[in-house]
């Protein structure tokens, strides 16, 4: 008989880190299941999709004999929710069937073999290893994971490039209308490399890195990429395919540039949008001298117009984009101001940046309305 005894706390706070990924139906029922293991002191918690894997541990205060089981993750995770976090908690596995005990609370919960939990194997000498702080490795990602395809049958798309050059990194997104790329300085030169993250995998990584100083680990191989921090590993796949040479999207070489209080900005949009067109939720930025207006219109002939003061004094610029596109960079930036450089045409794409810095750059392309 298996035995497991922690606070429940302990146990807890590892199983939630790893049950994000766990999908309740699925065509293998066993990926419904979190797999744990013990070695004497430790206890460890592993779910998979098979194409992300997560891996969380927790230290017992009392050495345990080893043994592993599988059970239904997001039904350990309520019980363990419904108890007191100081509870003394044990759960003991007999034959198939895995008892919750805490004071006098009692669960029985069926379980599947451990030997059949399908994990992802994890590739041996890593091609590119690098280290950085949780907090810019988790500002970068959020800075470009809003701009990623959801579903897109490019499925390139659906993830974030991670790409390395000399001792910059950058993390790059794009749904075909519009490219978010974040870029950090490493302390050293690292091998040259380009890895597509899944979708699942970059939401993941936000949600559990922390804001600290403490260091994540990447170790990236040819078809792999794993991240080590704070007692929790990630296994995640590569997406295969090739991603769309972003150098090439970004423009350059632009001569209109209008510096705009971002804050400012973001409400008058959040004010105009109130009157957008449901589906094409188009927004006309018209410039003139030292003003802009920002202009929503719908089927029902209703109109929302804002205007905002700015230093402007070039030709008059009338150019439409999506709103929804514009409201989510403003609000994943945190700079008071931004930096918006058009070209002279009216179908141009624009560029939005952070004055004075080149490490974030975020390029729309026009909409027609």
């Amino acid at each position: 008989m298996l035995t497991i005894k922690a606070k429940n706390s302990t146990l807890l706070g590892p199983l939630q880190f790893v049950t994000g990924i766990v999908e309740r139906r699925h065509t293998l029922p066993i990926l419904s299941n979190v797999l744990v293991e013990v070695a004497e002191q430790s206890v460890h918690f592993l779910a998979t999709d098979l194409e992300v894997q997560i891996k969380a541990t927790a230290k017992l205060d009392a050495p345990h004999k080893a043994g592993s089981l599988t059970v239904g993750a997001k039904k350990l995770q309520d019980i363990l929710r419904a108890l007191q976090p100081d509870a003394d908690t044990a759960l003991e596995l007999k034959e198939s069937r895995l008892t919750v005990k805490a004071g006098k609370s009692r669960f029985a919960l069926q379980t599947l073999a451990a030997t059949d939990f399908p994990k992802i194997a994890e590739a041996k000498d890593a091609a590119t290893e690098i280290s950085l702080p949780q907090r810019e490795f988790k500002h970068v990602l959020g800075l470009v994971q809003f701009a990623m395809a959801v579903q897109d049958i490019r499925y390139y798309l659906n993830g974030v490039l991670l790409s390395t050059d000399g001792n910059i990194m950058r993390v790059v997104a794009t749904d075909g209308h519009r490219l978010s790329m974040a870029q950090y300085t490493l302390p050293e030169p690292v091998a040259k490399i380009d890895a597509i993250l899944p979708r699942k995998t970059v939401l993941e990584l936000i949600k559990l890195l922390d804001e600290s100083d403490d260091p994540i680990n990447l170790a990236l191989h040819q078809n792999q990429v794993k991240f080590t921090f704070a007692g929790i590993e990630i296994v995640s796949k590569i997406v295969e395919g090739k991603f769309p040479d972003y150098t090439k999207v970004i423009p350059s070489g632009y001569s209109n540039h209008v510096s705009l209080n971002r804050a400012e900005f973001y409400a008058a949009l959040q004010r105009a949008s109130i009157l957008s067109n449901d589906k094409i939720r188009g927004v006309r930025l018209v410039f003139t001298k030292d003003s802009l207006s920002i202009i929503c219109s719908n089927n029902e002939q209703e109109e929302a117009e804002e205007s905002l003061p700015l230093t402007y004094d070039r030709d008059a610029l009338d150019i439409a984009f999506n709103i929804a596109y514009l409201l989510d960079v403003l609000n994943h930036l945190s700079t008071e101001t931004i930096l918006l450089s058009l070209g002279d045409a009216n179908m141009s794409s624009a560029l939005i940046t952070q004055p004075g810095s080149e490490d974030f750059k975020y390029v729309v392309m026009p909409m027609r309305i």
